[in-house]
């Protein structure tokens, strides 16, 4: 038997990351075959056609502005006041909800995921989330306990599979009484799914249906990482509307994140936002949170935080930013169209993709596709479904090109 120094809730594999070791195995094909020759779609971060990290000036200027204090100071632990208010702005943009918000700093979206998970669960619980997922989910989940139960994303029609989510939302709340289930949307991460308008109606109705039980509790977590490179321009944002009037036993957790839209991966900078009919639920879920903070992390990056509230503050700031964003979005929304094409021509089967940084491509040993595809130069991550192709990371040329060789390695393989 081995021989542990660790606690036995803190022993796990001994695995590296898999998307990290995949993208050094990538950069070495490019030293060794030149970049030109290599279709490196690993990770989840916007890339230039160069294949250099896209950094926004408006961004970058204004942390070079900074006076040193305003960089190296202590945040408070739920973050700058004046960030929580210009986070909400940015987030909700025209379509705040009519209720209580509250917002409280986090390290990224990951650190309002797991104040979700952990504070609003009970140990032995499960998380509810879709079978096409962000593998962290589950890895904080387990870091606290729970579990995580997965209900199709798709149905045979390759829509919002509302019937398998209605299932297993039901199964797990008469099982717990109480339910986070994290919804990534809009710009799923494996996917590049959405959800319409319609389908959260529909998303709301059940969850309405069953707080008519006050001993429920529902929490929707909407993990929303993405949401600036989605639709055009804030029509993927009125789905923040229907927030409104909800039942008190709902309540809706936002994940917001600064690593996409500002292109911030490494400042580790977001929030989590409440969003309850009770004014009480509220300042709950806040101090809850502001002292998960402090257990934690203690407080959040505080450039990142005053980057945020000045572009957030002055119009004409704000302006240059989203003239900024929207040009990188035109840029990664012709790279995904052309993929999509590139895979009708060649008549690979790709997911329904709508918005966002991936596209997946279902297959039944997406590991093996993977490793075949390295010896063809190209890199993407596997998954337990299926193969994740970054759009984010790869020019429009490539991206037209690699459905032909996805599909002929595929063919070949399986």
């Amino acid at each position: 038997m081995a021989y542990n120094m660790v606690a036995d809730h803190a022993v796990w594999p001994k695995v590296n990351d898999a998307i990290f070791g995949l993208a050094a195995k990538a950069k070495e094909a490019i030293d060794k075959y030149g970049k030109e020759n290599v279709i490196n779609s690993t990770l989840g971060a916007l890339v230039d056609d160069n294949g250099d990290l896209i950094c926004l000036n408006t961004v970058y200027q204004e942390l070079r502005s900074l006076p040193n204090a305003a960089i190296a100071a202590y945040a408070q632990v739920a973050g700058q006041p004046d960030f929580l208010e210009a986070v909400q702005k940015v987030c909700f943009g025209k379509y705040k909800p009519n209720a209580y918000t509250r917002a409280v700093a986090t390290p990224g979206g990951t650190g309002s995921v797991r104040h979700g998970i952990y504070n609003y669960t009970n140990p032995g619980d499960s998380i509810l989330v879709s079978d096409w997922y962000w593998a962290p989910y589950v890895t904080i989940s387990e870091e606290y306990g729970r579990t995580v139960t997965n209900y199709e994303l798709f149905n045979s029609k390759n829509e919002f599979n509302m019937e398998s989510f209605k299932e297993k939302f039901e199964e797990l709340l008469n099982k717990q009484k109480r339910l986070v289930t994290v919804i990534n949307t809009p710009a799923n991460n494996p996917t590049g799914y959405s959800l319409s308008d319609e389908e959260w109606d529909e998303v709301l109705n059940i969850a309405k249906e069953n707080a008519k039980d006050p001993d429920n509790k529902i929490i929707i977590m909407v993990d929303c990482a993405y949401i600036d490179y989605a639709g055009i321009g804030d029509e993927r944002r009125k789905f923040f509307a229907k927030f409104s009037g909800l039942p008190k036993n709902i309540l809706i957790i936002v994940a917001f994140s600064m690593s996409k839209g500002y292109t911030m991966y490494g400042m580790r900078s977001g929030a989590a936002i409440g969003i309850s009919s009770d004014e009480e639920i509220a300042e709950e879920f806040y101090y809850s949170c502001m002292h998960s903070n402090r257990a934690n992390w203690s407080n959040g990056t505080r450039a990142a935080m005053e980057i945020m509230s000045r572009i957030a503050n002055d119009p004409e700031k704000t302006k240059a930013y989203e003239a900024e964003v929207n040009e990188t979005k035109i840029m990664l929304r012709k790279r995904a169209d052309a993929f999509v094409e590139g895979a009708k021509e060649v008549g690979l089967e790709i997911l329904p993709y709508r918005d966002g940084f991936f596209v997946s491509i279902p297959c039944k040993d997406a590991k093996k596709l993977s490793d075949e595809l390295i010896k063809e130069n190209l890199f993407a991550i596997s998954l337990k479904k299926g193969l994740r192709f970054a759009v984010c990371a790869v020019s429009e040329e490539k991206c037209r090109t690699a459905p032909a060789i996805i599909k002929k390695v595929l063919d070949r393989i399986m």
